[in-house]
């Protein structure tokens, strides 16, 4: 499976610091809450023009990387 994750940006100056998408103001945490109230990558792709099919596979991964790491006990 290749990364997409170059596709997600961060800028402590835009959308608070949370991480977007290409530098766009439309955040990842905006298209998993699409996908969670059951959208179709084909849906959110018709709602959001500028997004691009690899965009979205770059949030699903942003996501699972971020819940994939390891916590360190206290």
């Amino acid at each position: 499976m290749s990364s997409h994750l170059e596709r997600i940006t961060v800028n402590p100056k835009q959308c608070g610091g949370r991480p977007c998408v290409r530098g766009m103001r439309i955040r990842v945490g905006d298209v998993l809450d699409l996908f969670a109230e059951g959208l179709t990558a084909e849906q959110i792709l018709e709602d959001l023009p500028d997004l691009e099919a690899d965009d979205l596979k770059a949030c699903l991964q942003y996501a699972r990387r971020r819940l994939d790491h390891p916590l360190l006990a206290a």
